[in-house]
């Protein structure tokens, strides 16, 4: 209009920030006038991110460590490794959640933690800043630490709510959906193949009917995560999740292929277990998600993994 403008006032959403907002974007009083705005939301001015084509016979690579360790081998370099510092838990995870293992063909390795009293939240700039960097959306602390270390290991993971893994004392899987789960025992995730005619809504509200050649991931009334693939609504983390447990597991990559293709579901998992994960780096990986996920949501991890 012919008037000279000094600026507008901006939502998280309207710089692209953000998917939704409720207001304008209120910066901390620290901010210094003059400053780079990628600087104040900690993105190095003249950061690099490289774009890299893997191909399928190489799924080290499809991590920031795998690069890493294809980079020191050209060059004689030290690789250098994340420090794990885990403070030491409280409580023994084995007296909170027990692992059984239906199908050791198609899902040989799972590895449990759990971490009791989170805060469910928005991320860390510096954690949703290096996950917007790749394309990936923040959703919360939590879900974010479980995408950021699968970006940084090659170990796809996933966060259940604890408290909606159902316990049922004597009841086995899939026999009797009237069975009420019990607040005073232990849970227990169960690896197991799917029952032909099976119903699962999948994290993004799809329901599926699953076959006996699709692994699914349950407690001992239902099931909780699609293995390798996808989790589930019923145990979805959310605002008033408390404690929260960590899944580290090893997936048959055919079995995983054929059921992303038969359902039509590729995802950042799916696309990792497919190609062959690193069995070996399954608890490492479990260890390093509770650490990130102490450091940006609180809380107190339970000693030791099942």
């Amino acid at each position: 209009r012919g008037v000279e403008s000094h600026g507008m006032m901006c939502s998280p959403k309207e710089l692209g920030l953000a998917d939704d907002a409720q207001g304008l974007l209120i910066l901390r009083e620290n901010a210094q006038v003059g400053q780079s705005f990628a600087e104040y939301l900690g993105r190095a001015v003249g950061d690099v991110v490289y774009d890299l084509e893997i191909t399928p016979n190489r799924p080290d690579l499809n991590s920031v460590l795998g690069i890493a360790r294809e980079i020191a081998a050209v060059t004689g370099n030290p690789l250098k490794m994340p420090e794990l510092s885990v403070v030491r838990g409280q409580g023994s995870v084995a007296d909170l959640v027990a692992v059984r293992i239906d199908d050791a063909e198609l899902g040989p390795r799972y590895v449990a933690r759990v971490v009791r009293g989170v805060k469910v939240g928005p991320s860390s700039d510096w954690l949703r800043t290096a996950l917007e960097k790749v394309g990936v959306r923040s959703i919360n602390n939590v879900v974010d630490v479980t995408n950021y270390v699968m970006l940084e290991t090659g170990q796809p993971l996933h966060a259940f709510d604890y408290h909606l893994i159902a316990r049922a004392p004597g009841a086995e899987a899939g026999n009797d959906s009237t069975v009420q789960p019990s607040n005073d025992s232990t849970p227990t995730i169960v690896v197991r193949r799917a029952q032909d005619g099976e119903l699962f809504v999948t994290l993004d509200g799809q329901k599926h009917t699953l076959t006996r050649e699709m692994l699914l991931i349950a407690d001992e009334l239902k099931g909780i995560a699609l293995a390798g693939v996808m989790g589930g609504q019923n145990t979805e983390i959310h605002e008033q999740t408390v404690d929260v447990l960590i899944e580290s597991a090893y997936f048959k990559p055919a079995n995983i292929r054929r059921t992303a293709k038969a359902l039509g579901l590729r995802t950042d998992a799916s696309y990792r277990f497919e190609r062959g994960a690193d069995i070996g780096i399954t608890d490492w990986a479990s260890a390093r998600c509770a650490q990130l996920i102490l450091a940006t949501a609180g809380g107190q991890l339970a000693e030791g993994a099942v």
